[in-house]
């Protein structure tokens, strides 16, 4: 059976974020799942319902019941942004489920009082419009590099479309989820497994100083600088995300627990 590595997407898309790593990573032999995380995508609440109270932990407990349908003991957990988040509540959940962690353009701390407020007022206004046009405009020119933004109109329209196309719904549900979680800086520290952090050069939301924390957090850490790139590297630069991914799986893959 082929190790498995599990691709958790950024806020407020869904699996397509990842859609230009997934077969270099399939090619390089790993059994790859690409889960939709709660509310986007083709993915659903479950049986606890949108009214629940949001939290991050709901969706980490989503993703390890995937794996717990599909017999996988152990993975490598791959995040980015959001899904970086998520990761880091598996960690805390399942630690023994975690064989490696990536962690892609996100950050352990936990919100300032600022960003939280900046959250959930963000919850409450595409509630109220039931709309996330407003969203997609103010989003894009931060989370996309000047690299993008200047020279490649395609990427800049593709993530315009997704975040209008996202359900007002999760991205308030999510909102709420990410202004509640704790700082990991801790968490990962307790990891004694393989880790990787991506960072795009151009990233301004996730800055480079909150990339030199997790490095610092983590036990075992490598650190790749992605050029001409911002918040969204597996879109803007996928192939650099890829090269990552598969010299650090490669050498994940070694170890007894991936097996």
């Amino acid at each position: 059976m082929a190790p498995t590595v599990v691709l958790l997407h950024a806020f407020p898309f869904d699996r397509h974020v990842w859609d230009g790593v997934i077969d270099v990573l399939a090619e390089a032999d790993w059994d790859v799942v690409v889960p939709d995380l709660r509310g986007f995508g083709e993915s659903s609440y479950g049986e606890d319902g949108p009214d629940d109270e949001p939290a991050l932990s709901w969706m980490a407990r989503d993703v390890l019941g995937i794996l717990d349908r599909m017999g996988v003991s152990a993975a490598v957990f791959a995040g980015i942004s959001m899904g970086g988040y998520v990761a880091m509540e598996i960690v805390r959940q399942d630690p023994a489920r975690v064989a490696g962690i990536a962690l892609v353009d996100t950050k352990a701390t936990a919100d300032s009082d600022e960003a939280r407020a900046n959250r959930l007022k963000v919850a409450e206004q595409v509630l109220a419009s039931g709309s996330t046009d407003a969203l997609s405009r103010a989003m894009v020119p931060t989370l996309l590099g000047a690299s993008s933004l200047e020279e490649r109109p395609d990427v800049v329209a593709l993530v315009t479309g997704w975040i209008a196309a996202a359900d007002p719904q999760a991205v308030a549900w999510a909102q709420r989820a990410m202004a509640a979680r704790p700082d990991s800086l801790a968490d990962l520290g307790s990891l004694a497994v393989p880790a990787l952090v991506v960072w795009g050069i151009e990233d301004g939301m996730s800055p480079r100083a909150e990339q030199d924390l997790m490095v610092e957090a983590l036990r075992d850490a490598r650190l790749v600088v992605v050029t001409e790139s911002g918040h969204l590297s597996t879109v803007e630069a996928p192939e650099q995300v890829a090269d990552a991914l598969v010299t650090f799986l490669a050498d994940v893959k070694r170890l007894p627990q991936s097996t």
